[in-house]
């Protein structure tokens, strides 16, 4: 028997997620295949693997060949590169966060709605098993709930575009988006109010270091980002009966078991999660949907949320270097 009709990716970036998560992923997965890669560095681009042509950006996403396109490039690139795509009939897989502001996110969306294309933000940790089950976890709870989420590490590349502000650098849009994503998920529907934020700027300008409260009228969220503190990833949700916590790397796990403890009306359990790859289940999910199928994709309403929650943190208080 014959598998799905696969569909034919274009990748956009040719860097180190690419060439280390998603061309894996994409070789690994059902339905999917990477047909061509743009990007500045040909060799590079054809270190990849793909079953068909390298070239420019603009080629790979005007070519017949391509059914949708994975954007992989530096967040101040994300919006211009996305509509390209979408303009040229492409469905589109955008790495996070998918815009630098709400407002980008906006424009991608309402481009998306003209051409008639999906558009995902590529928030792969989405896909794990172990957060499905988390919202599963958390959408009967009806009472308040407590949230905290940290993902922080010591130290980036100083030529890295991290650390460029006109590039969309510094730690809350890089890392604060998977604990604000997390924190939003955690709280429910609706939108946060944002309180007590704490930030603290490099050299270049972007901030090293974010950290704010977010209040819901289901509970309240503290969410930690930083380029400069010691590597530490965390999730931990408190409600009235019921803990869940997130076992050892809470974003980033990938190819490895993992645990999810929980502890409900005093009876404490740790749930086991064999080792997979969220990327590889992305591209399969996002390939399925684009063929029609009942799959589930991370919503636009979500990345349209965590975008306005993150503009909201950087407004909310002058920052300290």
């Amino acid at each position: 028997m014959s598998g799905p009709l696969p569909i034919r990716w274009g990748f956009l970036g040719a860097g180190y997620v690419a060439s280390r998560g998603m061309a894996p992923a994409m070789h690994a997965a059902d339905g999917a295949v990477l047909q061509a890669v743009g990007a500045r560095d040909a060799t590079r681009a054809a270190g990849l693997e793909p079953a068909g042509p390298v070239g420019s950006y603009a080629e790979i996403c005007a070519r017949d060949d391509v059914d949708a396109v994975y954007v992989s490039l530096p967040n101040n690139d994300h919006l211009h590169w996305v509509q390209v795509a979408l303009e040229a009939g492409k469905h589109v897989l955008c790495e996070k966060p998918l815009g630098m502001d709400a407002a980008e996110v906006a424009v991608m969306r309402a481009a998306a709605d003209q051409s008639g294309r999906l558009l995902v933000e590529a928030a792969w940790n989405r896909w794990h098993p172990r957060t499905r089950r988390l919202d599963e976890l958390v959408a009967p709870i009806t009472g308040q709930r407590e949230v905290r989420a940290w993902f922080t590490f010591p130290g980036v590349p100083a030529d890295n575009y991290r650390l460029d502000p006109a590039r969309g650098g510094g730690a809350l849009l890089d890392v604060g988006c998977y604990a604000v994503a997390a924190s939003l998920a955690a709280l429910g529907a609706g939108a946060v109010d944002v309180s007590e934020v704490e930030r603290h700027l490099g050299p270049t300008g972007v901030d090293l270091t974010t950290s704010a409260i977010l209040t819901h009228p289901n509970g309240s969220a503290r969410i930690t980002a930083s380029f400069e503190r010691p590597e530490a990833q965390g999730l931990i949700i408190e409600t009235p009966g019921l803990t869940v916590e997130f076992g050892g790397q809470a974003f980033t796990t990938w190819r490895e078991p993992c645990t999810l403890r929980v502890v409900q009306d005093g009876d404490v359990r740790e749930e086991q999660f064999a080792a997979c790859d969220p990327y590889q289940l992305m591209v399969e999910a996002v390939s399925a949907r684009i063929r029609g199928e009942d799959a589930w994709v991370l919503p636009l309403d979500t990345s349209e949320a965590v975008a306005a929650t993150l503009d909201a943190i950087a407004a909310t208080a002058p920052a300290s270097r």
